[in-house]
């Protein structure tokens, strides 16, 4: 655990941290310091939050807005992690106008981690994202879809917290957002952030006040469409978020003040049962289109054929599968075995252990100015109100802690109920008072100031586990083919090595059509069948974990001596 921590923390954010503390025993002996120039940002800010419309189509506009100015020094992303393809794959399935791909005949060699070969070629994760990233590749880049979800992220957390909060104070959560997780992190900057979930969580937290208060069809249309979004980019979390929610909207609908039932089934039930049924429709179709059977998941048809660690901690690992390449033996056999033996419970140890989960948790979300307000929290859950976000988020929190892999995106459905516990108490901070001082005033200032100056430095090194250094060149080999004429089929051969190298074969959606093809080298499996049947290609080799990785014409392997 301790290792883990000594593991987020650079010099520069020891600093960093160091000059937070500073400030906040600055703002404790002299907390009205600018208090004139505060408050008329504060007025202003108030001023635009009261016009609930137009300040989330702001938010979602300036989100767009910074992350393109930054585009001198951020450009826009290439791929390099095993999902980000798995997702791009799916992006380019559905932007041709297709659920899924019939199996190639030389799929054996373009078998890859994240995608089912078998009974069609598909990406293994649910559809949601893909389909975002297929409408901005129908607008000219994949990425495009990623600024979009950004931007709707934020705007889907201010909807929701308008619910929650005062229009001033959901505004601001919204804003924390925007500075945290929209702009400067892998959740903007990769193909495989956590703002589509993200969006759904805020949509189904968001429509139970709503539902509860005004009893309309709409909202209880919203609900339903964030919790189909939710089954299909992040179910199992997604499940764990709606239980609470519709256990509170069921209580609400039987108790003796409630909804008359005719009220209740015509604005709530049947809306929400409606969309239920189309989405399960919908998921059904989708599964058979990809498996074979509309009860069987691609993503649950993907663990099967080729892991053998399961999801859950308590769970056993069954035996080692073998592999016809080398790669997926290391990845599958290797390195996911040592992570779910890493992480799996079987003692109290090993249990406490796995709690390692809350550092990167709020290192990613919070650490460290957004920590500041969380000393509060005793007088945040004497709301009733808060006293559901909160056992909603713990919910949340035992669900991931049952989960071996984690990473930040993971708990996106949950993130508009973290930042409204968060905005809840950074309110209650600033209305502290110590003998009589508004130190609250100067102290919530100072988080507020230090969310904005740290919000480009926040990193994601220690949460992420970055590929090898060689895949940083696939992106450039496929550059300086796209410009070469013809079609061109690229060999992969790996060294014989157990080190992680990164994965290389990864194509688009029709094959056969692709400008571009890659091809892994199986040992003792002959290419030839491959060669014969892209006869027209021009070849070329790659030999990846030989540094530069450069593309040279492909000459067929020597033989091994005997």
């Amino acid at each position: 655990m301790f290792d883990l921590l000594r593991a987020y923390f650079s010099r520069t954010e020891v600093i960093a941290d160091l000059i937070l503390q500073a400030f906040l025993v600055f703002a404790w002996y002299l907390p009205l310091l600018g208090d004139k120039a505060f408050r008329i940002v504060e007025r202003y800010g108030t001023c635009v939050a009261r016009r609930k419309g137009f300040a989330i189509i702001l938010i979602a506009a300036v989100a767009i807005i910074l992350r393109l100015a930054l585009m001198p020094w951020l450009p826009v992303p290439t791929p390099k992690i095993h999902d980000e393809f798995g997702y791009l794959l799916a992006a380019d399935t559905f932007a041709h106008g297709r659920l899924t791909n019939p199996t190639h005949p030389m799929w054996v060699f373009f078998d890859t981690i994240h995608v089912n070969q078998h009974p069609t070629y598909m990406s293994k994760y649910p559809p949601a994202a893909g389909m975002v990233l297929a409408l901005g590749q129908s607008l000219g880049n994949p990425w495009i879809g990623v600024v979009f979800g950004a931007a709707g992220m934020c705007a889907a957390v201010l909807w929701m917290l308008q619910g929650w909060l005062p229009p001033q104070w959901a505004l601001l959560g919204a804003t924390l957002v925007l500075l945290r997780l929209s702009v400067f992190t892998y959740w903007m900057n990769s193909y495989w952030g956590g703002a589509i979930p993200a969006i759904a969580g805020a949509l189904v937290v968001g429509a139970l006040p709503r539902i509860i208060h005004r009893w309309r069809a709409r909202d209880a249309i919203i609900l339903g469409l964030g919790a189909d979004v939710l089954a299909n980019s992040r179910p199992f979390e997604g499940l764990i978020l709606c239980l609470p929610v519709f256990a509170v909207l069921g209580v609400w609908l039987f108790r003796k003040n409630g909804p008359a039932w005719r009220v209740a089934l015509s604005r709530v039930v049947v809306p929400l049962g409606a969309v239920a049924l189309l989405c399960g429709l919908f998921m059904a179709y989708y599964n058979w289109r990809g498996t074979g059977s509309p009860l069987l998941f691609p993503y649950v048809l993907n663990q099967r054929t080729y892991e053998t660690t399961p999801a859950f901690v308590w769970q056993k690992a069954e035996a080692p599968l073998q592999y016809l390449n080398p790669q997926f033996d290391y990845y599958y056999n290797h390195w996911e075995r040592d992570y779910w033996a890493y992480s799996r419970v079987y003692s109290l140890g090993t249990a406490f252990q796995h709690l390692r989960l809350v550092p990167k948790f709020v290192y990613f979300f919070m650490w460290p100015e957004l920590c500041v307000p969380l000393i509060t929290l005793p007088w945040l859950f004497r709301s009733r109100r808060f006293q559901f976000l909160g056992a909603q988020a713990g919910l949340c929190f035992l669900g991931a802690y049952c989960v071996v892999w984690f990473l930040p995106h993971y708990a996106a459905p949950a993130i508009a109920t973290v930042f409204a516990l968060i905005t809840q108490s950074l309110r209650h901070l600033r209305h502290w008072q110590f003998k009589g001082r508004p130190v609250g005033i100067g102290l919530s200032r100072v988080v507020v100031l230090f969310a904005i100056a740290l919000a480009p430095f926040h990193q994601d090194r220690a949460t992420i586990d970055f590929p090898p250094d060689d895949i940083e060149y696939r992106a450039g080999i496929t550059a300086k083919l796209n410009s070469l004429p013809g079609k061109q089929l690229v060999i992969v051969r790996y060294p014989a090595t157990e080190d992680d190298i990164g994965e290389w074969v990864f194509n688009e959606a029709d094959i056969d059509h692709a400008k571009v093809v890659w091809a892994r080298e199986i040992p003792g499996v002959s290419s030839k069948p491959l060669l014969d049947y892209f006869k027209d290609r021009r070849l070329w080799l790659v030999e990846p974990g030989i540094l530069p990785v450069e593309l040279e014409p492909y000459s067929p392997p020597s033989p091994r001596p005997e």
